[in-house]
């Protein structure tokens, strides 16, 4: 026999889906200001369709990184924004809380070691005395103090280079670094191009699962206007997430061959890269959230570890569940 709460999730996730909870019709005029990282999820509701079934006036305005998500987040310019794992985190530890709304996993990461040309690493044991970058408050950081756990290395046994998330690809280019966590498609375009090569290291690819968030400013979860217009949005990315699984391809064309000018074989080479997209409730996100929190403030980025659960809104679990 389901349990009450498997039947109370199940009976809103009905109606949510037949328009029934009145609460969660978008009032005409909504804005909905979310902000997006190389327009990831602007291409992905517009590849799936998706963006034709959202009802708000929403804006995707385009972010380098989750520092810049962060400020723009605490000027009250965003109502909801598309993160790496670590800036809640940090974010939190500031003493500014940001609810998660919603976790999307991949069962490999999407970060990569790369090395800058001339330098190969075969163990993340030859990490040891190298320039790395370093850019606290984002998800690279968190993965990069896991490869060195992984080696018996701590920060302090690299030299920590200070960069902005588009300064990564030159930074391999010049050799100003010798080592930068990097993402697809820099990590291909730069190994054809300046003979750039990733770690092959076989545990540096096994570190972490790829996470991502979507997070809110809490007075916009407050709105019920808002909070409506972030349950349509999320239903629909949730199923554009769905999408783009069963649609590889199609998504790969879409969004790197066709969007970011990478060439057809290349694409191939990181969609085969790619684990799938995986909307998480926050119960599922809490253990994995608390594994990133743990790991930060062993390494001493964080004044002391907290409780995961505290950073995650439960309000759009039904959707998720109801969608994915």
């Amino acid at each position: 026999m389901p349990s009450m709460t498997t039947t109370l999730r199940t009976l809103a996730a009905s109606l949510l889906l037949a328009g029934g909870a009145m609460a969660q019709t978008v009032p005409e005029g909504t804005r909905l200001v979310v902000g997006d990282q190389s327009e990831l999820i602007r291409n992905l509701l517009a590849a799936s369709g998706e963006d034709e079934k959202i009802t708000s006036e929403l804006e995707l305005p385009n972010f380098a990184g989750g520092p810049a998500i962060l400020e723009a987040m605490r000027a009250g310019a965003l109502d909801l924004a598309y993160v790496g794992d670590t800036p809640p985190i940090q974010a939190r530890a500031s003493g500014t809380l940001l609810p998660i709304v919603v976790s999307v996993s991949r069962e490999k990461s999407e970060y990569i070691l790369t090395s800058r040309p001339g330098l190969k690493i075969d163990d993340l044991a030859d990490l040891r005395g190298k320039r790395v970058s370093y850019i606290e408050g984002s998800g690279r950081q968190v993965f990069l103090i896991e490869a060195l756990n992984r080696a018996g290395l701590t920060l302090d046994d690299v030299t920590p280079v200070p960069l902005r998330v588009a300064d990564l690809p030159d930074a391999i280019r010049t050799g100003s670094v010798d080592v930068a966590v990097l993402q697809e498609p820099h990590v291909t375009r730069l190994t054809k191009q300046i003979g750039a090569a990733a770690v092959s290291d076989p545990r540096e690819r096994e570190l972490l699962p790829g996470t991502w968030y979507i997070y809110a400013r809490p007075e916009a979860l407050a709105d019920p206007a808002k909070h409506a217009a972030i349950g349509e949005f999320l239903a629909a990315a949730t199923r554009a997430a769905g999408w783009s699984n069963e649609h590889r391809e199609e998504w790969g064309k879409e969004y790197y061959t066709d969007f970011q000018r990478i060439p057809a074989e290349d694409t191939a080479a990181i969609l085969a890269s790619q684990s799938l997209m995986e909307f998480q409730t926050s119960a599922e996100a809490i253990p994995h959230h608390q594994r990133l929190i743990d790991t930060l403030a062993q390494a001493g980025e964080l004044p002391e570890a907290f409780d995961a659960k505290g950073s995650f809104s439960s309000d759009f679990d039904a959707v998720i569940e109801a969608e994915r």
